[in-house]
């Protein structure tokens, strides 16, 4: 690990100021990623910027339509958090499926999503859910947030605040995971709300994406065997040593087909 400065913000005014005045800066959330990058020397800032004393980035705040959460409540409190269990059990559920105990109380909500790891599991509940992502200087709509591989349309400095999601009548989300990491080889969110289904495909791509297919015919018969027919085209797939394209095709349909299941 490389020398740095270390800053604690107390608020994200003083955040954005440091990042600001520094030569090569990052943020710390919960430290999952950043950390690992550091300590195997991939990544050498100069100035490490910690928003764990930033008030008001954990809370979680519902409403008739939405559900808010901060960006530093980690996954560990999102799965535990009554509120969330009981308006979008499925968000609840994926939460308290990532990684392992350590990884759900030191990981956040916002830095899982800023980092948009292609087999993380946020970015499908965000582009399930129709979540907006709430920063410092805009409200950014999910689908338009993640862009590539590692890759999200936050601007040099921006910084996650919130996420709001929008309460489906009902979701479900389904993951064939890594069975060291627990990241998704393949996740799919699959959401009903008034006049629209949303399915959401994590871990298959470089980054999420929707289904349109899938919406299409679940919109006129929700029920698992609505999807038998429905075929994932491979070719822009991942594949790695845990699963090649086909294999991954065939896992989004089935998944799909299990999440649809428990939406009942």
């Amino acid at each position: 690990m490389y020398d740095f400065n270390y800053h604690r913000a107390t608020s994200l005014e003083s955040a954005a100021e440091i990042y600001s005045q520094s030569e090569d800066p990052v943020y710390l959330a919960g430290g999952m990623t950043l950390i690992p990058t550091l300590k195997q020397r991939l990544a050498r800032p100069t100035d490490v910027i910690d928003l764990g004393g930033v008030d008001g980035l954990s809370d979680v705040e519902q409403s008739a339509e939405t559900l808010s959460i901060g960006s530093m409540t980690t996954h560990a409190a999102v799965a535990a958090n009554s509120a969330v269990s009981s308006v979008i059990p499925a968000l609840s559920a994926l939460a308290g499926g990532i990684g392992d105990p350590h990884v759900r109380n030191k990981g956040t909500l916002g830095g899982s999503v800023a980092n948009n790891d292609p087999a993380a599991d946020y970015p499908a509940a965000l582009v399930g859910l129709d979540a907006t992502v709430v920063t410092t200087q805009r409200e950014i709509p999910a689908e338009e947030f993640f862009v590539g591989m590692f890759e999200t349309s936050l601007v040099e400095g921006e910084l996650i605040s919130h996420v709001r999601f929008s309460i489906p009548d009902r979701a479900a989300y389904m993951k064939f995971a890594n069975p060291a990491s627990r990241y998704a080889i393949v996740g799919v969110m699959v959401a009903k709300f008034p006049g629209q289904i949303r399915v959401a495909v994590t871990g298959a791509g470089p980054a999420v994406f929707r289904s349109g297919e899938m919406e299409q015919a679940l919109a006129s018969e929700f029920s698992p065997g609505a999807i038998d027919g429905v075929t994932v085209a491979p070719d822009e797939l991942n594949s790695d040593i845990h699963a090649g394209q086909e294999y991954r095709a065939n896992l989004v349909r089935v998944m799909a087909a299990r999440a649809v299941e428990i939406c009942g």
